[in-house]
């Protein structure tokens, strides 16, 4: 007879039985767990009137003596017995260990999931206090646990590396990078039909790169974790207009495949309710039932957020302070000519349209406040619309007109950009820059994509750069691409 326990051979590898069942025709299904290679750790199904079983019998055991000095290879395996213990204290045991400059309020968010049945949390710390840490400190105690196997973090494509460098410098938790080429890789190794993601037990992928292919939803689907991680988690929230986004809906069917949801972010909140529920949502389907109408008790224990000041008294050195300066800037006649004619702008399509297309006067404003680059490429666009429905052709020659307005603003009109020329300039009136120093960096963020380009175009010429010392980093750019400009910087 076969009992819960034993050891057995199966298809002349080891197994250890974990349950039997009598099943139809007196026979017997086991469920084992593989101890040798290659299926170490594998779960698997055999009938006893199909596959050859061999009990074995725990008398004809062959004493081997430990040779090794010190008896290390005995100590070795005592040890890897003891680590495999489950540990079910909510205490912090071994996260505190980890090579962090250990701050009492980073524990926190490791303590309060780990009172949780399962540990569905979402760190909203603010910025610099350390979330990639905290987030760390709650994996470390679950793969002690046993809880963490399998863990899979989904960050910006720009943060791959260095979320992956944090893990394994801080806390020795081995993340396999994968970006497009890395799924390639993958995939070029194992048959067609076999999961990608079942390849690495830990890994980390870009949201972008899992929304490109709608195979990898598919992949997904028949996919589990113990934990995932997303950072930056505002940018998988629903819209207060836009709705569910794609990232939205990969991020719910993520939710759905791990017991453990950790999601970081210093912005949860857009002022909008419903978007905020839709985060708690992910952690606890239960836990909102009116997206609209929720109090804090509906959430409780979903979520810790702290600000600098909340934890100020926990730390020796203060937090270098931000300096935020506002620079005022004249605006050119060509400028003011086109802020009025925006101004007094009226089209047809918004007045027929109603108040959805209001949105279209707020995109040319805030292209325009960009550069006048940035609105005309959003004019240009509108027109290629409005040629294609016949009932808008009247708003046409308005929107040609006010090209010509921006065409009038050269780069010697754009009072802004001139203003960041004396800045970078003139050290009297800007900063403390040199563009000689190449330890001296300088970021520049704008909303826009034509500003961006616009921008490093005039740069190079007016402050006579080498091209290869300015670089441009956005959303539309590869993985790799992203990673290799974050690397070099």
């Amino acid at each position: 007879m076969i009992s819960v326990g034993q050891r057995v051979i199966i298809r002349d590898a080891l197994w250890y039985v974990k349950r039997v069942e009598n099943i139809s025709g007196g026979n017997l299904a086991l469920t084992v767990i593989g101890l040798s290679e290659p299926v170490t750790d594998k779960e698997a199904i055999f009938i006893d009137s199909i596959d050859k079983i061999k009990v074995l019998n725990p008398k004809e055991t062959k004493i081997i003596p430990d040779s090794s000095p010190n008896y290390k290879k005995s100590l070795l395996y005592l040890e890897s017995l003891r680590r495999k213990v489950s540990i079910y204290e909510d205490k912090i045991l071994y996260g505190h260990k980890a090579a962090i400059d250990l701050l009492n309020f980073q524990l926190e968010p490791a303590l309060l999931a780990l009172k949780q049945p399962r540990q569905r949390i979402l760190i909203a710390d603010a910025v610099g206090l350390g979330k990639t840490v905290e987030a760390g400190i709650l994996l470390t105690e679950l793969i002690k646990r046993g809880r963490a196997k399998r863990i899979l973090v989904v960050a910006l494509k720009s943060m791959l590396t260095q979320f992956q460098k944090e893990l394994w410098a801080r806390f020795s938790i081995p993340l396999t990078r994968l970006d497009s080429l890395g799924i390639q890789r993958v995939r070029a190794k194992i048959p067609s039909n076999h999961n990608p993601f079942y390849y690495y037990d830990k890994a980390i992928i870009s949201m972008d790169t899992l929304k490109q292919e709608t195979e990898y939803r598919v992949f997904i689907e028949n996919s589990y974790w113990d934990v995932i991680v997303i950072d930056e988690a505002h940018n998988v929230a629903e819209r207060k207009h836009a709705g569910r986004s794609m990232r939205n809906k990969l991020a719910k069917l993520l939710s759905e495949r791990s017991d453990t949801l950790i999601m970081l972010t210093a912005t949860p909140h857009d002022g909008s309710r419903k978007s905020f529920a839709s985060l708690m949502n992910m952690l606890n389907p239960t836990a909102i039932v009116d997206v609209d109408n929720y109090t804090k008790e509906d959430i409780k224990g979903l979520f810790i957020r702290r600000f600098k000041k909340d934890i100020i008294s926990e730390i020796n050195q203060s937090f270098k302070k931000r300096k935020v300066f506002e620079l005022p800037v004249e605006s050119s006649p060509q400028e003011e000519e086109a802020y009025n004619y925006l101004a007094e702008l009226k089209l047809m399509s918004k007045a027929r349209l109603g108040s959805e297309s209001l949105l279209f006067k707020t995109v040319l404003e805030k292209s325009l406040f960009s550069s006048p680059r940035a609105c005309i490429a959003t004019i240009e666009n509108k027109i290629k619309n409005l040629e294609k429905d016949e009932k808008y052709l009247e708003d046409i020659p308005k929107l040609r007109k006010f090209l010509d307005i921006l065409k009038n603003i050269g780069t010697e009109n754009f009072s802004k950009y001139n203003k960041l020329i004396e800045m970078l300039t003139n050290k009297k009136k800007g900063i403390n820059w040199s563009k000689t120093d190449k330890y001296d960096r300088l970021v520049i963020f704008t909303e826009r994509l034509e500003t961006m380009k616009f921008l490093r175009e005039n740069l190079i010429k007016d402050l006579k750069m080498n091209e290869k010392k300015i670089a441009i980093l956005h959303g539309a750019m590869s993985d790799i691409e992203q990673q290799k400009i974050v690397e070099d910087f």
